[in-house]
């Protein structure tokens, strides 16, 4: 049976109320808001979505708040905040502020599950800084090596010299596993740059994720998070290269152009270019399914989505619902109360600060006052419209240095953002 709030709503997976008429609905909903403003009410946790094949773990971690590891929708209630939109499918999915690292609502953020090519943000937050990019490499075969049947390649070829831009431009662009063997290469191979991943991903605290092939070709055993894909998306941002690459939407390859494979940023048949977009990182596979994590800004709110394996399988689906997470959290973002928070890396956490976890952290039971307050919001509608925009290319996230986190609670952004005319 659904859970029942406070108000009586009957509570399912992915919002809305059950066996209500919509002006019932409506009346009763307005009510229970009034409640949380006097004495905010603590609301049942509702159940989790499920499928035929999977269903999340009664127990995840909960790093960044007991919330986050409970499962099912968490949002706070509240007057003046948009109710979460209709026909979320995504088996997790989250959403915050890539400044202040307050996540706005989630949904199974910290489930373990296949990352897709979503992965190579981690790959390129770990390996880029060590290779100038105009640093030139020829090819050889052992390179190209275990390169997984079916994998996503941008053409590179044995025998022939790229500059490291070039490479780099392939893994974000057309998510390139050729790329990216060939950079492991350089990197000392593929198991050093595997380990040296995961000791990134938990420096980052990015504890959810197991690092199996530095490309996310299915392997068993590899698996990130929503959260984890967040973290390591807001740490790749601070690097003006990475910036430079995931808001690139075409370049030259060689003789050829190649055009990035994010649909909200370069656009399709039945997904607009999202206003504001500038990145991140796209990637499908059998096992993990359609992944995506992305960064926008409006009005000088930068937002981060993540996006995992949506269970209805139109096509661009995983985009059609980031889209609609991203016009709901612009709206929401000054209004609603965080369910959590984005921890920073280790290295910018004191000794004995509750924000570091140790390494592989258990999940946690989801108890204390914070899972007490877990609720699934109504759905809405539809998501409000988007139009084509500018590509935005640099002067995100710059990190000032542990000394202003740790003061501020912050990524500060004191350049924001440069447009550029689309190609």
């Amino acid at each position: 049976m659904s859970p029942v709030s406070p108000s009586g709503v009957r509570v399912r997976a992915g919002g809305g109320a059950a066996a209500l008429p919509r002006r019932s609905l409506l009346v009763v909903s307005a009510a229970a808001l009034c409640v949380s403003v006097t004495a905010p009410a603590a609301l049942a946790a509702p159940s989790p979505t499920t499928s035929p094949t999977a269903t999340p773990p009664a127990q995840m971690s909960t790093l960044g708040g007991a919330r986050l590891g409970m499962p099912g929708t968490q949002v706070n209630l509240a007057p003046g905040v948009p109710v979460l939109p209709k026909g979320l499918t995504a088996r997790s999915w989250i959403v915050s502020d890539a400044e202040s690292g307050q996540v706005l609502a989630a949904h199974n953020a910290h489930w373990r599950l296949p990352p897709a090519s979503t992965l190579k943000m981690l790959f390129a937050d770990t390996v880029l800084p060590r290779f100038p990019k105009d640093t030139r490499y020829k090819v050889a075969p052992a390179d190209l090596k275990g390169v997984g049947d079916g994998s996503s390649v941008v053409g590179v070829k044995e025998g022939v010299t790229y500059s490291v831009r070039d490479l780099w431009l392939g893994v974000f662009l057309k998510s390139g596993n050729d790329a990216v063997h060939v950079l492991s290469a350089m990197n000392g191979g593929v198991q050093r740059t595997v380990e040296d991943m995961q000791k990134h991903a938990e420096e980052l605290q990015a504890l959810d994720t197991q690092v199996v092939s530095p490309d996310g070709y299915d392997a068993p055993e590899q698996v990130s998070s929503a959260y984890d894909l967040t973290l390591i998306a807001r740490s790749g941002l601070q690097k003006k290269d990475f910036r430079d690459y995931c808001s690139t939407v075409s370049a030259k390859f060689g003789a050829t152009e190649i055009r990035n494979t994010n649909r909200l940023l370069s656009g399709d048949s039945d997904v607009p270019v999202y206003q504001g977009i500038a990145g991140v990182k796209n990637g499908n596979t059998t096992h993990a399914g359609a992944t995506f994590t992305g960064v926008a800004e409006r009005g000088g709110k930068v937002l981060l989505v993540t996006v995992m394996n949506p269970e209805k399988h139109d096509h661009n689906e995983v985009y059609k619902e980031t889209a609609k997470l991203f016009d709901w959290g612009f709206q929401a973002d000054g209004k609603v109360n965080p369910v959590g928070e984005l921890v920073p890396p280790r290295s910018a956490v004191p000794a004995g600060s509750t924000s570091a976890a140790s390494p592989r952290q258990t999940p946690g039971t989801g108890g204390g006052a914070g899972a007490k307050a877990a609720a699934s919001a109504p759905a809405a509608s539809g998501s409000s419209g988007v139009g084509t925009a500018l590509a935005i290319a640099g002067g995100l996230l710059v990190l000032l240095g542990g000394g202003a986190y740790l003061v501020n609670r912050r990524w500060p952004l004191p350049d924001l953002m440069r447009r550029r005319s689309r190609p």
